[in-house]
């Protein structure tokens, strides 16, 4: 009673599709997909600012 199966998942589906729209959850899954990897960008210029204090700390 506690899990759903897959076709309560495949219900749910076709109701998001029939609500929204096929092209407006297209433009959704864009948008989060760019905010994903503007996210991962930020990340990782972060992680490489960090490495040259962390070097400097340490020969102190």
């Amino acid at each position: 009673m506690g899990s759903f199966s897959l076709w309560h998942w495949l219900i749910v589906l076709l109701i998001v599709v029939l609500v929204f729209g096929t092209k407006k959850l297209r433009n959704i899954g864009g948008d989060v997909g760019g905010a994903v990897n503007e996210f991962k960008k930020a990340v990782n210029e972060g992680k490489g600012e960090s490495k040259p204090e962390e070097l400097s700390d340490k020969n102190k």
